[in-house]
């Protein structure tokens, strides 16, 4: 088995429990696209999705295609996901829940291509996603932050307001909340992933209100809130991966979200003959090579054992992660 965890599915309805057919013969070529809607260089999110593409070519010998660099406009993303399905590919994988709007779309005008969204919340006859619970790693890294932070102010970072983001956002507080009540919260979505000026100016201002740890959920734009922090002597935590060996004198942990797994399984799936239309599959902190939070070797031991705690609970459902979140937000 790919997974060694009980992968959770949502189904759409009970019609819908039909695999996508048999699996495919050996001698059958898979064949795989992907929508990038930002950078495959960006060392964050757009990247891992690019590597679970690779993954997708190199372990399961499909051929493979993608378009990158689409901004994340309904109608430039649609676009691109018909350029891709007009090949005929037997899957055609969008990265990213920006994509859910364009995927619902475009699916039902190819009705024999199967589409998945990545980090999606959309479903049809032909269509399903595939979600790393990055708000359950993002919970540990509130609940780390709430026991580490020394000013009681704790900061964070995003982007474009997607679901996935704005969920992690919901749960990093509700972990902070968990563990430090009387903490002060900080938070922002800017408007774009990749401005490096932008982020810079962001973390600056939540570190003028004395944040010491930020948490941040960016693509190419992460290194001007990273050059802030180090001038500023502040930590980040950072999400998807590991960021500690990169920025040592700066990253506390990460929220690891391992996204490249999610595009990985759904082909793995469609050519195992297991694949299913009209289902939402979520994969949590039951696998730690998909969802957990990296700590950095200066992070005390009485902290990392709580956080294995609270994580034990998160997966036995003692504790449930909230997705939703009311309070207020700085302006860019």
């Amino acid at each position: 088995m790919w997974l060694k965890i009980k992968t959770r599915l949502m189904f759409a309805t009970c019609a819908l429990l039909a695999t996508s057919g048999v699996a495919f013969a050996d001698d059958d070529k898979l064949q795989v696209s992907m929508l990038l809607a930002g950078q495959i260089d960006d060392k964050g999110f757009m990247e891992a999705g690019y590597n679970g593409l690779i993954a997708i070519r190199d372990q399961l010998g499909a051929e493979i295609d993608y378009i990158d660099g689409v901004a994340p406009k309904p109608d430039l993303l649609a676009d691109a996901l018909r350029e891709l399905a007009a090949k005929g590919p037997d899957m055609v994988i969008a990265h990213g829940g920006q994509n859910n709007a364009a995927a619902e779309t475009v699916a039902a005008e190819f009705p024999d291509v199967k589409f998945v969204v990545v980090q999606g919340g959309v479903t049809g006859p032909n269509l399903s996603s595939y979600e790393v619970l990055q708000e359950e790693s993002a919970w540990l890294a509130g609940a780390m932050a709430g026991l580490m932070t020394e000013t009681g102010v704790v900061g964070h970072i995003s982007g474009i307001r997607v679901t996935p983001g704005l969920k992690g956002r919901a749960g990093f507080y509700d972990g902070l909340m968990h563990t430090n009540p009387e903490a002060k919260f900080l938070t922002i979505f800017a408007g774009d992933q990749d401005d490096n000026e932008l982020s810079h100016r962001v973390a600056s201002e939540e570190i003028e209100q004395g944040a010491d740890i930020i948490f941040t959920m960016l693509n190419a734009g992460r290194t001007g809130a990273i050059d802030a922090m180090r001038e500023n002597g502040v930590k980040q935590i950072g999400n998807v991966r590991d960021w500690y060996p990169d920025h040592p004198d700066v990253f506390v942990a990460s929220a690891i979200a391992n996204v490249s797994i999610a595009g990985l399984q759904a082909a793995k799936d469609f050519k195992d003959g297991t694949w299913k239309p009209g289902v939402i599959v979520k994969i949590g902190l039951e696998d730690p090579n998909a969802a957990a939070l990296a700590m950095s070797p200066d992070v005390p031991d009485d902290v990392r054992s709580r956080i294995d705690e609270l994580r034990q609970k998160i997966i036995s459902d003692e504790i449930e992660v909230s997705v939703e979140y009311d309070g207020p937000e700085l302006h860019p």
